[in-house]
C-alpha cells in the first residue's frame, strides 16, 4: 500500500483511540479491530487522493461505525448482542456520529484498551502481541521478527487472543484497583516494548519511530497519573523521557547514527532530562527499587555527564550490578561486560563476554557481536574488532547499524595501527524485543538508550539496552 507518510502517522496514532472507541460503545473488542483495520484501509486509499478530512479521527469513527453496525448484523449471534445493545443503550449508540462531532464520551480509552489486552485471561506472551497490535500500532510482521516467529504463527497467536477476549465477556472498563495489580507488570513492559521499537527500530531504513516513541511516553504519562503513587510506573516514564532526551542528536542529515561521544550534548533536551531526573529521584526513596528506576538512574548518569570520558563509570558498573540481582538475565550481563570494560579495561570486559558467547538468547546475535568489536577496537585488537564489525554488520536488519557497523570496520582497515583508540564509546538506542523461552533475541541493543533487562514472566519479551560507543 502506498501511503503518503503523513497519512501513514496519523493513521498510526489514531488507531488506538477509534479502537478505544468503538470497543467501549459497542463492548465488542474483536469486532471492533475488525471495524477499525477496515476504516484505516478506507482512510489509506482514499486521503492520498481526496485530502484529509477536516476531522480525521471523526471520519474514521464514522467509518467504523457504520462498519460495526454492518459486521454486529451479519450473523444472528452478533443480531442478539445488537438487541440486547439497543434495549440497554441509549439511541445514538445504534448510529455513526457526524465526523464533526464531538461527543463527550469520546474520550481517549486507549490505557483502559492497554489494560483490556493485558487482561490475566492470556497467556503473557499474546497479552504482548495483542497489545503492540491494538494499542502501540506495529504491524502483525513487525511483531513477528520481534518475537523470532513467522508471521502467519504470530497472526494466528493475535487471532486467539481477540477469540478469547471476546469469549471471555471482560467489559471494556479501567480495572479496579485490586485487578490493576495483576496486569501493571505486562502494561509496563508493553508500553516499554513500544517505546523501545519506536527508539531503535529492529529493521528497515530509519533509525527511529519518532511516532511510536511519543505514544509509549504519553501513555505512560496517562499510567504515571492514573497511579501517582506507584513508583516503577514513575520510573518507566523516567527512563523514556531521559533516553528520548537524547533523540535529536542521535541521527545525522541523512539519518546516519551518531555515536553518543560525537553527539552535540546542546541538543539534547533539557527540560525532558530535568523532568526525568526529578521523577526518578522522587521515586527511588518510595520503593520498592524496581528494575525500571534503576535503568532511569543508569540514563540519568550518562544524561548529566558533560561528556563520554567524564562519564561516572563506576557508579554506572555498579548500578548494572544492582540491575542484575533484580532481573538478571544474559542480557543484563551483556549490559555489565560493557560496563565492566569501561571500568577495569577492555581484557575484563571481553572475558565477560566470553562467558555469554554460548547463551541460547545471544550467540549468533548481532548485539553480542557489536559489543565484542567495540571492546576488540579498545584493545587495540584492530583484525578483531574488524572481524566482528564485519559480522555484527551482516546480522541486523537495521540499515542505518548495518552502515555504522560497516563504516566502522572500513576505518578501522584504513588506519593505521597506532595503538588503541581513547575510549570505548556508546551508542545510543534502546534494545528491541528479547524474547524469553522463544528462541534468540529479537534486537539486544549496544546503545546509549535505556539499559533496559525487564523479564515479566515466562515467555514474555525482555527488553535490553547496552551502552557502547565506538
Amino acid at each position: 500500500m502506498n501511503t503518503e507518510p503523513r497519512v501513514e502517522d496519523l493513521l498510526r496514532e489514531l488507531a488506538p483511540q477509534v479502537l478505544g472507541v468503538l470497543s467501549r460503545r459497542f463492548g465488542d473488542f474483536a469486532t471492533a479491530e475488525d471495524a477499525v483495520q477496515e476504516a484505516l484501509l478506507a482512510a489509506a486509499t482514499q486521503w492520498p487522493s481526496e485530502g484529509l478530512p477536516v476531522n480525521p479521527r471523526g471520519w474514521l469513527i464514522q467509518v467504523g461505525y457504520r462498519r460495526m453496525i454492518e459486521l454486529v448484523r451479519g450473523e444472528q449471534a452478533r443480531r442478539r448482542r445488537e438487541d440486547l445493545v439497543a434495549r440497554q443503550a441509549p439511541d445514538d449508540r445504534q448510529y455513526a456520529p457526524a465526523p464533526d462531532e464531538e461527543l463527550a464520551a469520546e474520550r481517549d480509552d486507549t490505557l483502559v484498551l492497554l489494560f483490556l489486552c493485558c487482561h490475566p485471561a492470556l497467556a503473557p506472551t499474546s497479552a504482548v502481541a495483542l497489545t503492540l497490535r491494538a494499542v502501540g500500532g506495529l504491524s502483525t510482521a513487525e511483531i513477528a521478527r520481534a518475537f523470532l516467529v513467522p508471521e502467519a504463527t504470530m497472526a494466528q497467536r493475535i487471532s486467539r487472543a481477540k477469540q478469547r477476549i471476546r469469549a471471555s465477556g471482560l467489559s471494556f472498563r479501567m480495572p479496579e484497583p485490586a485487578e490493576r495489580a495483576d496486569r501493571l507488570v505486562a502494561v509496563r513492559q508493553v508500553l516499554y516494548l513500544i517505546f523501545t521499537e519506536g527508539h531503535t527500530s529492529t529493521s528497515g531504513p530509519h533509525l527511529r519511530r519518532i511516532d511510536l516513541a511519543a505514544e509509549a511516553i504519553r501513555l505512560s504519562r496517562a499510567l504515571h497519573t492514573l497511579l501517582p503513587e506507584d513508583s516503577e510506573s514513575a520510573g518507566l516514564l523516567a527512563l523514556m523521557l531521559l533516553t528520548e532526551a537524547r533523540g535529536p542528536a542521535r541521527t545525522g542529515p541523512s539519518g546516519e547514527l551518531i555515536s553518543l561521544a560525537d553527539q552535540d550534548r546542546s541538543r539534547w533536551d533539557a527540560a525532558a532530562i530535568d523532568e526525568g531526573i526529578t521523577l526518578v529521584t522522587r521515586a527511588l526513596p518510595r520503593g520498592p527499587v524496581g528494575p525500571y528506576q534503576v535503568q532511569a538512574a543508569i540514563a540519568a548518569v550518562h544524561d548529566e555527564a558533560p561528556s563520554t570520558e567524564q562519564t561516572d563509570w563506576p557508579q554506572i558498573l555498579a548500578l548494572y550490578q544492582v540491575l542484575e540481582r533484580l532481573a538478571g538475565s544474559p542480557v543484563v550481563a551483556l549490559n555489565r561486560a560493557v560496563a565492566t570494560a569501561m571500568v577495569h579495561g577492555p581484557a575484563a570486559g571481553l572475558a565477560a563476554l566470553d562467558a555469554l558467547a554460548h547463551d541460547p538468547q545471544l550467540a549468533g546475535h548481532h548485539r553480542l557481536a557489536a559489543a565484542r568489536a567495540h571492546l576488540h577496537e579498545m584493545a587495540g585488537d584492530r583484525a578483531r574488532a574488524i572481524a566482528d564489525y564485519r559480522t555484527a554488520a551482516a546480522r541486523t536488519s537495521s540499515r542505518p547499524e548495518q552502515l555504522y557497523l560497516t563504516m566502522r570496520a572500513a576505518r578501522l582497515a584504513a588506519e593505521p595501527g597506532e595503538g588503541p583508540p581513547a575510549a570505548v564509546e556508546v551508542d545510543d538506542g534502546p534494545a528491541a524485543a528479547v524474547e524469553v523461552g522463544e528462541g534468540p533475541p529479537a534486537a539486544v541493543e549496544v546503545g546509549e538508550g535505556p539499559p533496559a533487562a525487564v523479564e515479566v514472566g515466562e515467555g514474555l519479551p525482555a527488553a535490553v539496552e547496552v551502552e557502547v560507543e565506538p
